[in-house]
C-alpha cells in the first residue's frame, strides 16, 4: 500500500506543478529588469492545462480513489461549476462539480482497459457560461504486478536419442506475462527446474532444456517441471510452470546375447525337410529395427544339412532340416550359431553379435525299405515264354536291425495281371503272353514291405519295354480301289500303292512288292517299285472297255525284311470308268453307260429313294385307317386287353396293351360262346324292364331284393364301363378257381351266411334275408 499512496502523492506534486504554471509571475521578478517607458512583457496566464491523469489499478481502498483536480481561476467566488464527459464518466470516474476533484469509483484492471478518454467542462453556475473552453484528457490505469507468467503452449513433449553429448538441446519453453513491461517486469523472466535435475538442465534467459547425457535401457520416459518467474526471479515476483514429457529415443548400443551358450536338441532322423529341429533366442535390449538379429550357423555344418531361419515375429532362429539325416551314418552334430544385428551404431563400441554352441542328437527311426533305384527300366521280347524272367528289384532296411523284405505288385498298375513277383527276392516274371502292337510299355509299382513291420513300405516304378519281333506281315496302308479310264494310255500310272508293318525293326522297313504267280504274264497290268517303299501300277495297253469287263482284280504280295520275313497277299480292285479327254472319271460302270444322256446313277437313286419313301407312307395310313375302324368289341381270341400290364412310367394307356396276346390268361376250359365285355358300353341295348307294382298287401321285399341283385349281376350294360380290368382265368391247375365275383358264372348258393347271426342283432335280419333268399332259388 505504500507504493500506491507513493504513487498519488506523486500525482497530486504533478497536478500542483501544472495548476502553478498558470499564475502571473511578473510581478515577482525586479524592477531593474525593465526599462521606463517599455511595456512590460508578462506571459499570458492560462485557465487549465494538462494532458493526462494517472490511476493504479486494482486499488481497493474503503474510499474511492482520487484522480486529480480541475480548477479554474476565472472566477473568484465559488459559482465555478465542473463536469465530465467520455468513457466511464458517472460510471467509473465521478467529479465534485464545485471543487473538480475527480475519483475513481470501481477497481480497475490495466489487462482490461488500460487508458481512458475524458472530456472537462467548466461552466458559471449563475449564467451557465463557459468558463473555459471544453478540453479532452486522458486517464491511464497504472499496471502494477498481478498477472503471473503463463506457458501458452503447454503441455509440451520432446524426444531426443539417448547417450547424447551433455548440453544437447531437447525443447526451448517460453512463457508470457500480461503485466506492462515497464512497471509489472514481464520482460524479465527468469526459467528453473523444479523437477528433472540432474538428468536435464535450463537456461534461465531462454527456457532451452538441455540433455545431460542418459541411457534408454535404464530409463525411458522422464516428466520435467520448469518454473518461469517475473521480476528477474526476485523475491516477491509471480511465478507459472509447465511440465515438459521427454522420451528417449533407442539407439542401437546393446549387442544381442543368447540365453544361455550351449543349447541340445534331439532330433529323429526322419525329420521332414523344412521342419523345425529346435530354436534358438539371442535377446538384445534395444528395441525396434534395433533389436533385430539374423542368425547363421558358422561352424560344423561341412555338408550343408542344417539351416537357421529368423522368425521375424518372435526374433528367434528357427534350426531346420536341408538334407535328410540318417542315422546309421551319423548320429550327432556339433554346430556353431552366430546372432548379428541387423543394424550397426557407428557411435557404439564393440561387436553387436554374439555366438552359441548348439549339439544336435540324431534320434534313430524306423525307416521304410530304401530300393536300390528309385526306377527300373527293364526289357522283354513280345514272344517271351510265361514264366520268365523279366528283372529283379531290390530293396534294404536302412534300419540297424535290417527287417527282411517282402515284395509286391500294386495290381492297381497292373489290372491284367501281365506279371508275377517273388515275394522274397523281388524277380520280376512274365504272366501272360505279350504284345508289342497293343501295349509296348507296361509301368507297373513294386512296393516293398518290411516284416517285422508291415507299414513301412515303399514304391518304386518299374518300366518293362516290349522289344519287338517280326510276327507282323506288311499289308496295304488302305483299302485301294484304283480307276481306269477306257481312253487310257499304255503305261500310264493306275494307282501309287504303299505297305504299313506293325512291326517296329530297328533298321527300319523294307517291303518288297511282286505279283502272285498266276500273274506274272498278266497281260493288263504290271508293277513298278518307285524305291521308296512303295509301287505303281501301270496298264499295259488302252483296249478297256467297260462292255466288257467292268472291274479286275490284282493280287499282290508284300514282304517286310524281318528275320524271319513275314508277307501276305492283298488284292488291289481296278475299275474301268469313262472319263474325260482330261482323264477325269466321269462314270464307272456299264448301266451307266446306256442311260439317257443328262441322267446319271445317283438321280437314279434318289428318285428311288423318294418313290419308296413314299409307298411307306402310303401303307402307313392305310394300316392306321384301317385300325381305326375295327369295332370296340371283338373275339376273345383277338383280345389284347385283358392283358395284366405293369407301367414303370407315366405314359401309355389301353393302347398300350394291344401287343399282347390275352389268349394266354384265358381258360381254356372255359365257355366257348360270347362273354360280354364289363369295360365298355355294349352295342345291344335292352328293353328297359316294367315296374312292378305292390299288390293292396305291399311289396315282398325279400324277394324284391333277390330279384334287381339277379338282374344286376348278369346285365351286360350295367355301369362300369371303363373302370376295370376282368381276368376270368386265374391258371390251370389252381384248385381256387376263378376268384372274380363279377363274372363267375356259378352262384352263390354254395356259401353259409350263418356266420352273419353270431355276429349279434343288428346282423341277424340280414343273415334271415340271404338265407330266405337261397331256399326261394332252390325251389
Amino acid at each position: 500500500h505504500g507504493f500506491k499512496y507513493l504513487s498519488n502523492y506523486l500525482i497530486w506534486i504533478t497536478w500542483i506543478s501544472v495548476s502553478c504554471s498558470t499564475v502571473d509571475m511578473a510581478h515577482l521578478l525586479p524592477a531593474s529588469l525593465f526599462k521606463p517607458g517599455q511595456r512590460l512583457l508578462s506571459r499570458a496566464k492560462r485557465g487549465w492545462v494538462w494532458n493526462q491523469m494517472f490511476v493504479l489499478e486494482e486499488f481497493s481502498g474503503p474510499d474511492p480513489i482520487l484522480v486529480g483536480r480541475l480548477h479554474t481561476d476565472k472566477v473568484e467566488n465559488d459559482t465555478a461549476r465542473y463536469s465530465l464527459s467520455g468513457e466511464g464518466a458517472g460510471t467509473i470516474f465521478a467529479i465534485n462539480e464545485k471543487t473538480g476533484d475527480i475519483h475513481a469509483m470501481k477497481r480497475l484492471d490495466r489487462e482490461e482497459k488500460a487508458e481512458y478518454t475524458l472530456t472537462a467542462k467548466v461552466t458559471n453556475a449563475i449564467t451557465g457560461q463557459l468558463l473555459e473552453p471544453m478540453t479532452e484528457f486522458i486517464i491511464k490505469v497504472q499496471d502494477i504486478n498481478d498477472n503471473a507468467p503463463k506457458f501458452t503452449e503447454g503441455p509440451y513433449h520432446a524426444a531426443v536419442e539417448e547417450m547424447s553429448a551433455v548440453g544437447t538441446s531437447v525443447i526451448t519453453v517460453t512463457a508470457t506475462d500480461a503485466d506492462d513491461p515497464v512497471y509489472g517486469n514481464s520482460a524479465k523472466l527468469v526459467y528453473s527446474i523444479l523437477e528433472g535435475q540432474p538428468y536435464f538442465s535450463v537456461d534461465p534467459n531462454s527456457g532451452k532444456i538441455a540433455l545431460h547425457g542418459m541411457d534408454r535401457e535404464m530409463r525411458e520416459d522422464y516428466q520435467v517441471v520448469i518454473q518461469a518467474k517475473d521480476m528477474g526471479g526476485h523475491m516477491g515476483g509471480l511465478s507459472g510452470t509447465t511440465t515438459v514429457s521427454i522420451t528417449l529415443q533407442d539407439i542401437n548400443d546393446n549387442p544381442p546375447k543368447f540365453s544361455k551358450s550351449l543349447y541340445e536338441f534331439v532330433i529323429p532322423e526322419d525329420l521332414p525337410l523344412g521342419k523345425e529341429g529346435g530354436k534358438v533366442k539371442a535377446n538384445d535390449r534395444d528395441i525396434g529395427e534395433n533389436a533385430k538379429s539374423t542368425y547363421s550357423i558358422i561352424e560344423g555344418d561341412d555338408q550343408g544339412v542344417f539351416e537357421i531361419i529368423t522368425n521375424a515375429t518372435t526374433q528367434e532362429g528357427i534350426l531346420q532340416l536341408r538334407k535328410p539325416l540318417d542315422y546309421e551314418s551319423k548320429r550327432n552334430y556339433t554346430l556353431k550359431v552366430e546372432a548379428t544385428n541387423i543394424r550397426s551404431e557407428p557411435r557404439s563400441n564393440g561387436p553387436f553379435k554374439d555366438t552359441a554352441t548348439v549339439k544336435i542328437v540324431v534320434e534313430d527311426s524306423d525307416e521304410p525299405p530304401v530300393f536300390s533305384k528309385p526306377m527300373y527300366l527293364l526289357e522283354v521280347d513280345e514272344n517271351a515264354p510265361i514264366n520268365k524272367i523279366i528283372g529283379t528289384v531290390t530293396a534294404r532296411d536302412p534300419d540297424a536291425t535290417g527287417s527282411p523284405i517282402r515284395y509286391f505288385i500294386d495290381r492297381h498298375t497292373d489290372l491284367e495281371r501281365q506279371f508275377n513277383i517273388n515275394v522274397d527276392n523281388g524277380r520280376i516274371t512274365l504272366a501272360k503272353p505279350l504284345d508289342r502292337e497293343t501295349d509296348m510299355w507296361h509301368n507297373i509299382t513294386v512296393t516293398a514291405t518290411e516284416v517285422r513291420n508291415h507299414s513301412q513300405i515303399s514304391r518304386a516304378v518299374v518300366a518293362i519295354r516290349v522289344m519287338d519281333i517280326n510276327d507282323n506281315a506288311p499289308e496295304f496302308a488302305t483299302e485301294y480301289e484304283a480307276f481306269l479310264c477306257e481312253n487310257g494310255k499304255p503305261g500310264q500310272v493306275i494307282q501309287t500303292v504303299s505297305a504299313v508293318d506293325k512291326d517296329d525293326p530297328i533298321q527300319g522297313h523294307y517291303f518288297d512288292y511282286r505279283l502272285v504267280p498266276e500273274m506274272l504274264n498278266n497281260p493288263n497290268f504290271t508293277i513298278k517299285n518307285n524305291q521308296d517303299n512303295s509301287i505303281s501300277v501301270l496298264a499295259k495297253h488302252d483296249t478297256f472297255r467297260r462292255q466288257k469287263q467292268e472291274m479286275y482284280f490284282l493280287p499282290i504280295i508284300v514282304t517286310d525284311n524281318g528275320n524271319p520275313p513275314m508277307s501276305s497277299t492283298n488284292t488291289l480292285t481296278i475299275r474301268v470308268c469313262g472319263c474325260s479327254k482330261d482323264g477325269i472319271v466321269q462314270s464307272c460302270n456299264v448301266e451307266a453307260y446306256v442311260l439317257p444322256i443328262g441322267l446319271s446313277m445317283g438321280a437314279l437313286i434318289a428318285i428311288l429313294a423318294c418313290i419308296i419313301l413314299l409307298l411307306v407312307i402310303v401303307v402307313l395310313f392305310v394300316t392306321l385307317r384301317r385300325h381305326k375302324n375295327e369295332p370296340l368289341i371283338i373275339k376273345d381270341d383277338e383280345d389284347v386287353r385283358e392283358n395284366i400290364i405293369r407301367y414303370d412310367d407315366e405314359g401309355g394307356g389301353e393302347e398300350d396293351t394291344e401287343a399282347f396276346d390275352i389268349a394266354t390268361l384265358q381258360n381254356p376250359d372255359g365257355i366257348n360262346g360270347y362273354l360280354p365285355r364289363k369295360d365298355i358300353k355294349p352295342d345291344l341295348q335292352f328293353m328297359p324292364r316294367a315296374g312292378q307294382h305292390s299288390g293292396p298287401n305291399g311289396v315282398d321285399v325279400d324277394e324284391f331284393i333277390n330279384v334287381r341283385l339277379h338282374e344286376a349281376d348278369n346285365d351286360p350294360t350295367a355301369p362300369p364301363y371303363d373302370s376295370i380290368q376282368i381276368y376270368g382265368y386265374e391258371g390251370r391247375g389252381s384248385i381256387a378257381g376263378s376268384l372274380s365275383s363279377l363274372e363267375t358264372a356259378s352262384s352263390d348258393s354254395d356259401q353259409n351266411y350263418d356266420y352273419l347271426r353270431e355276429w349279434g342283432p343288428r346282423f341277424r335280419r340280414l343273415g334271415e334275408l340271404y338265407s330266405v333268399g337261397e331256399s326261394d332259388r332252390e325251389t
